[in-house]
């Protein structure tokens, strides 16, 4: 417990650090067409998920080399980004690299799996952009980074019981240190944020996730854990198909997502955009560990029947609302 503590005060006195680098360098974020704020703020804040990743290997041991390697090597691409824009081929080239190094450490880079990891390459990498995407509002990338977390310790320690942990509990309690940490400055209502995540923060927590869930898969041989990023994955899947019926360049900004139409159209709390995120995704990921049956027919059952519902809700309340973000294009045309 003691080491917990030290750690905490440690990741508090870096962010805080941070701020003084960031605000003396103006490494801010500039309110634009895709925004949800309308002030300027800190950005990079997320950094403290790789000095946390740093920490725990400092003090538990270097368990997971080829890990911090490959989240030292997104952040550090995705920090530069945030101060001076790269282009996408880089940026996807380093992502892509440092997957990889994750995907070393997770024991997937061995012959008779070949044919699997460039597809999962393929996944992962864009599961960790849509996870970057998501993180348009104060609080979202904290409530749902604790929402996956949460529910994975709870399995951990569950498995832990019968000698099968799927990682270290102590990389998963400084996570979450580290996000908590982080929300001090960024779970807060619209316009009171110290600081964003930046892609420095949503890129680095989005490995640091991945590697963990891939780590259980692999302990239970179920992919359905899957479930853990259900409620990113709807919003992000069904909103890239939205933009191509509309024929738009997936590379350019946009406020298209429901939680940026809640935010921006629907005038709602920052804070309460990003509970409703964060407590569906709990409620989805403790149903699938406590209520149903340890069997993969029900898992299955299970996350087939959760996406049908998620997904129908977001057509729903897109049919519903989606003619208040047209409205709102229009007045910017009109403006011109």
């Amino acid at each position: 417990m003691i080491e917990y503590i030290v750690i905490a005060l440690l990741l508090l006195a870096a962010e805080l650090f941070y701020f003084r680098i960031a605000d003396k360098c103006n490494i801010i974020d500039k309110p634009n067409e895709r925004s949800s704020h309308k002030t300027i703020v800190l950005r990079g804040g997320g950094i403290i998920f790789t000095i946390g990743l740093w920490i725990w290997s400092i003090v538990f041991g270097f368990q997971y080399p080829w890990l911090l390697a490959g989240v030292t090597l997104a952040a550090g691409i995705s920090f530069v980004d945030d101060i001076h824009s790269l282009p996408d081929s880089l940026r996807l080239v380093v992502q892509f690299t440092a997957m990889f190094l994750v995907f070393q450490e997770m024991g997937l880079l061995h012959w008779d799996m070949w044919w699997i990891v460039p597809m999962a390459l393929v996944v992962a990498v864009g599961g960790t952009n849509i996870f970057n995407f998501m993180d348009g509002v104060n609080g979202i990338t904290a409530g749902y980074s604790l929402a996956v977390l949460v529910p994975m310790l709870l399995v951990n320690r569950t498995l832990d019981m019968t000698g099968g942990a799927f990682v270290e509990e102590s990389y998963l309690i400084v996570a979450i240190i580290g996000v908590l940490v982080f929300s001090l400055f960024n779970f807060r209502p619209r316009g009171k944020a110290k600081c964003f995540a930046g892609d420095v923060g949503s890129i680095g927590m989005a490995l640091i996730l991945v590697f963990s869930v891939g780590r259980l898969m692999l302990a239970t041989g179920d992919i359905t854990w899957i479930v853990l990023f259900l409620v990113y994955g709807v919003d992000g899947v069904l909103t890239i198909c939205h933009r191509i019926m509309l024929h738009e360049n997936l590379g350019q900004a946009h406020r298209k997502h429901a939680y940026q139409l809640m935010a921006n159209e629907l005038k709602m709390s920052h804070v309460t955009v990003s509970l409703i995120y964060m407590g569906l995704q709990l409620a989805v990921s403790l149903g699938f560990i406590y209520l149903i049956p340890n069997t993969i027919v029900a898992h299955w059952i299970y996350l087939i029947a959760a996406a049908l519902v998620l997904a129908v809700a977001y057509v729903l309340f897109k049919m519903k609302y989606y003619h208040l973000h047209e409205e709102y294009l229009a007045s910017l045309r009109s403006s011109d």
